[in-house]
């Protein structure tokens, strides 16, 4: 498969859908979850009635006059999760009073209040592990192909990397940043959590296939152009990276049609990401060294 020579289609491709994911985070921002804004989650069952997520809310709004409540429903262990504003110690043990008188059979599975102070600085600190990790595979990279310098140097082996992991965790945070502007879906540390796991796995994956066109550059210099070494290492690992990948989607997918509510949009995350992981390996990152290659390099030398 002729992947490197078809390389302007899968750039094209991927401006789009990477143009797309930044205009969408800059037209609609994040709905940030009470984790970063600070604020109460408060999750619960009510086993004995049969409550749907209106009746909850009317619940919060009318009689705890909380307005500002989000209610979610879990069916995996038919559960409810309401986000809303800071509430005390003092306020908690009332309004539980109240839901307990309610709802007879109310039991409260988890409660936690956060001040917006603790929620920036949790922000803060989750971008900051996001910059760091992206920095530091890049220099990783970079110093792990020292030995493959020649003909394209070590450094832009790390720099290609971190072109297609910003690639990587676009994609997705484009996706949540939609969502949540038509769905509400807010963004907490899972979304972080999830966003690493895929730069992660992305990097591994581009590994396979750069250490395939370092050996074979090793072997072949002076006796093929640089952009067939490309593709043929390329080819020569897509079934692993694929058969690899496919098995982790699969498992994914599981996860997403039947696994528990609050983890529905951390799985749909990782299952883009992972998506979009596998396209930057083969058709971005690999194709990318032979475009930023000297033309005597392509041709041969």
């Amino acid at each position: 498969m002729n992947i490197v020579g078809h390389k302007k289609i899968w750039f094209t491709i991927s401006i789009l859908f990477v143009g797309a994911a930044l205009i969408a985070i800059g037209m609609f921002r994040f709905q940030e979850s009470p984790e970063f804004t600070g604020g109460t989650l408060w999750e619960f069952t009510v086993p004995a009635q049969s409550l749907s997520i209106a009746d909850v809310q009317h619940e919060f709004v009318n009689g705890l006059k909380i307005t500002n409540a989000q209610v979610e429903y879990d069916p995996t262990n038919s559960s409810f999760l309401v986000t809303f504003g800071t509430l005390n110690e003092v306020g908690h043990q009332a309004d539980l009073s109240m839901l307990k008188a309610q709802w007879p059979s109310f039991e409260e599975l988890s409660f936690q209040s956060i001040s917006p102070s603790i929620g920036a600085t949790l922000l803060q600190k989750s971008i900051m592990a996001i910059i760091l990790v992206l920095i530091g595979i890049s220099l990783y990279i970079a110093f792990a192909f020292r030995k493959a310098s020649r003909p394209i140097s070590s450094w832009k082996y790390g720099w290609i990397t971190l072109l297609t992991l910003f690639h990587d965790v676009s994609i997705p945070a484009g996706l949540l940043a939609i969502l949540g502007y038509l769905k509400g879906v807010q963004i907490n540390s899972d979304f972080i959590v999830a966003l690493l796991v895929v730069m992660g796995f992305s990097v591994h994956d581009t590994i396979v296939v750069f250490d395939r066109i370092r050996e074979n550059v090793l072997n072949y210099r002076g006796k093929k152009p640089f952009a067939e070494i490309v593709n043929d290492s390329v080819n020569q690992t897509m079934a692993r990276s694929i058969n690899t990948s496919v098995t982790l989607i699969l498992v994914l997918l599981a996860l997403y049609f039947m696994g528990p509510a609050d983890l529905q949009y951390f799985v749909l995350t990782l299952l883009v990401g992972v998506v979009t992981g596998i396209y930057s390996s083969i058709f971005i990152a690999s194709p990318l060294l032979v475009a930023i290659s000297p033309k005597e390099v392509k041709a041969g030398s």
